[in-house]
């Protein structure tokens, strides 16, 4: 309570003002002098704005006396910006012309859908780009936390002890889902579990999400999904940005980043910090409700101006992390004993991104990428030591052969060296250490034909050679058509494959609570995958709505499961005997508002369920673990006077399956249950805002978070009395975090050169 009367009082006090202000009142037109409805007005530097009414009309009050730059945008028309010079007490006037573009959008680049830079509105693969100002909406500490805004993507915690977790797009596995930086292969396998939550949000310039299958232009694992994390440019990045946050839990979260120049060459350094040092146990169960842990992650990039605009850049990441949870009283002389419980992880990551285009006069480019990922942890006594290096390198020639034909070609390989102290990396008489050492050579060619204005075909090939597995094949193929400049569709078709190590994907194969037993040979998985995307602008009286529908189906064979129901001891892990699915329907809806309000809202439905076959003909449908089958997020934010801002942020999900133990006691299913925060923001000039409000306002805590937490080494499973079902210490049983209710306060500070 201290710290919300605190947060308050904080908040109120920035609203003292000293001295008048002036108002800017205005127009915004067209080339022909015609009204253009719902225009952005930004103040430059500023989170001050509004927009302009259905006549054109718009009032920018409270301005401060001196010279301000006003930023004007709207769909279809250019930006514009003019410079404004603002008297105390008086009232200015301007009219604002924007020049029209014909496209239904701004001009967002994207490059994930096609790997090169495209317009996101004639790309002809759907691509979802989010900026850090709609993370800013409901701040968090890190990448795993923020893309909980994004509708279809999950981030989900797989132990309620260690809190490692991953990222679920469309109600998939984390597995499935491939997290690029700058559009290389850098967290995946190993790092998929414990390297997401360790990228600066300093560093980030954009996230682009693409649903769906994408093998044919980045291999393995990405069948679920892409998130590519676009780093900024320190070039056009602010010259100091700082980020300071803490949460009445006692959460600590610092993010911050210099730029300089040395002759041609501009770098960028970020530097981000998350500290959690409190033991809370709010449940009383006797262990911690959240991990805690000290993170470090170092960030530096540089580019290189060349003749021509040749692109040069190389970038490097270090990631350090010390994590863990368990009984209240644990401490490090525990680790690994069977006296106290703990789960202790202690993390080291380090990376190479580069990428350089050839002096030669066809425009080719070479990318390439190194990182080692290193990790001590126990679970309980069960230690998991592994270390795992992926070396990538990969070159592409990209050319327009005419004005319709836009072609890619390119080779890569990637070089993946493990090594465990399981018997995953074991010799076949399990006497000796036999680290995995897998080459993955492969070649992909694209043609994006654009067949005229209104018609775009893409097709995709890619061919990879695994050493156990042989040839891999992954076409595709995707269609756009744009019926005007208010609505768009676009269909495509494709297959992915994966090829997996259990004991880097998942996190119930390390906790130790269960025996792991690979019943077979595992086989690659497959996919085929398609979706049908719909995008409309509607006009609708005095507002803007955006709708964005996108249906999906994927069919997966060959698909690893893993058998928790057979015995409450053992994971058994084998290639399904049949087939699996993953299909429905996504709905993003946008509502500009000629006041300023915008409204960005979200619904997904999923079925996700594999079918084994049984003997005698039958099978059984089971349900994908922890995988809702409606889920949604909703952000609305709302400019208040005196350059204050409210956002409200919400995700909500459906029941979904948990993992259950024989005759067990808890439900099998999760309830509905919603996570909604709340923010005030007060921008002062200068580049300087102050922010607060609380998290998870409805208080939501799951139930039954441990199976027999005081019995974590099952040391009385035996006891037909006391335990008479046999019930096992388990701790995978989760659907959310167990914090509730929580003030934040935080501090945002960036000077951009002007």
């Amino acid at each position: 309570m201290k710290f919300i009367i605190l947060l308050l009082l904080l908040l109120l006090l920035t609203r003292i003002t000293f001295g008048q202000t002036g108002s800017l009142k205005g127009k915004v037109v067209d080339e022909k002098g015609l009204p253009v409805a719902f225009a952005t007005l930004r103040i430059s530097n500023t989170a001050k704005g509004t927009r302009s009414d259905t006549s054109g009309n718009f009032l920018l009050a409270g301005l401060s006396a001196g010279t301000w730059k006003i930023q004007a945008s709207a769909v279809g028309y250019t930006t514009q910006t003019l410079t404004i010079q603002i008297t105390e007490g008086a009232k200015s006037r301007c009219t604002i012309a924007l020049k029209n573009t014909g496209n239904e959008a701004l001009e967002e680049v994207v490059v994930t859908g096609t790997m090169r830079e495209v317009s996101r509105i004639d790309s002809p693969v759907p691509v979802e780009m989010y900026t850090p100002a709609y993370f800013r909406k409901n701040p968090t500490p890190s990448l795993f936390d923020a893309v909980a805004m994004i509708n279809g993507v999950q981030p989900q915690l797989n132990c309620n002890i260690c809190n490692t977790g991953d990222i679920h797009i469309n109600g998939m596995e984390g597995a499935y889902t491939m997290v690029l930086i700058d559009g290389m292969p850098i967290v995946s396998a190993l790092s998929t579990v414990y390297g997401l939550s360790g990228i600066p949000n300093s560093m980030v310039e954009r996230l682009e999400v693409v649903k769906g299958p994408a093998s044919s232009l980045y291999g393995s694992e990405a069948m679920g999904g892409i998130i590519n994390v676009i780093t900024k440019d320190s070039e056009r990045a602010p010259l100091i940005s700082v980020d300071l946050m803490g949460t009445s839990w006692g959460e600590r979260s610092t993010d911050g980043a210099i730029k300089f120049q040395i002759g041609k060459a501009s770098s960028l350094i970020g530097i981000n910090h998350y500290g959690f040092r409190n033991r809370v146990d709010n449940n009383g169960d006797q262990f911690t409700d959240m991990a805690l842990q000290n993170r470090i992650s170092l960030f530096n990039k540089w580019q290189l101006k060349r003749q021509g605009n040749r692109a040069a850049s190389l970038a490097a990441r270090y990631v350090y992390e010390d994590r863990w949870g368990g009984e209240i009283n644990w401490n490090t002389a525990y680790r690994g004993s069977d006296e106290v419980y703990g789960e202790s992880i202690y993390t080291k990551r380090a990376e190479i991104i580069g990428l350089y285009q050839l002096p030669t006069s066809e425009p080719i480019s070479v990318q390439f990428s190194y990182n080692r990922h290193h990790q001590n942890s126990f679970y309980g006594v069960t230690p998991y030591l592994a270390t795992q290096q992926v070396a990538f390198l990969q070159t592409y020639w990209e050319r327009a052969l005419t004005e319709a034909h836009q072609l890619l070609l390119g080779v890569s390989i990637r070089y993946t060296v493990y090594d465990d102290n399981t018997p995953a990396t074991a010799s076949e008489d399990g006497e000796k250490n036999k680290p995995s050492k897998t080459p993955l050579p492969g070649w992909f060619v694209q043609d994006e034909w654009k067949i005229n204005p209104q018609h775009t075909l893409l097709l995709g090939y890619r061919y990879d050679y695994d050493q156990y597995h042989g040839s891999v094949h992954s076409p595709r193929l995707a269609y756009k058509f744009s019926a005007d400049s208010m609505q768009t569709f676009r269909a495509s078709l494709g297959t992915g494959f994966r090829v997996v190590n259990l004991f880097t994907e998942d996190h119930a194969a390390l906790t130790g609570a269960r025996q792991v037993i690979i019943a077979e040979t595992l086989n690659p998985e497959r996919s085929y995958n398609m979706n049908i995307n719909y995008v409309r602008k509607i006009p609708i009286q005095n507002l803007l709505a955006g709708l964005d529908i996108t249906a999906f189906y994927s069919y997966f064979t060959n698909k690893i499961v893993g058998d928790f129901d057979t015995d409450p001891n053992q994971i058994i892990y084998k290639n399904l005997r049949g087939h699996a699915l993953s299909r429905g329907i996504a709905i993003n809806a946008d509502l500009y508002f000629p006041f300023p309000l915008n409204i960005r809202t979200g619904m997904t439905f999923t079925d996700v369920f594999q079918v084994e076959n049984k003997t005698e003909g039958a099978s059984e449908q089971i349900r994908q673990l922890q995988s809702p089958k409606w889920s949604g997020t909703f952000t609305g934010s709302y400019q208040l006077a005196g350059d204050y801002a409210i956002d409200l942020t919400a995700q909500w999900n459906s029941p979904m399956r948990l993992p259950v133990q024989v005759d067990d006691y808890r439900p099998a299913y999760s309830p509905w249950f919603c996570i909604a925060n709340i923010q005030i923001t007060k921008t002062f000039q200068k580049g300087l805002a102050i922010y607060g409000g609380l998290k998870n306002l409805f208080n939501f805590i799951p139930k039954y978070p441990l199976m027999r937490p005081f019995d974590p080494f099952d040391k009385q499973i035996n006891d037909p009395i006391n335990n008479p079902y046999g019930y096992t210490f388990d701790t995978e049983y989760n659907y959310a975090s167990l914090q509730g209710i929580r003030g934040f306060l935080g501090i945002r500070y960036q000077l951009v050169k002007k």
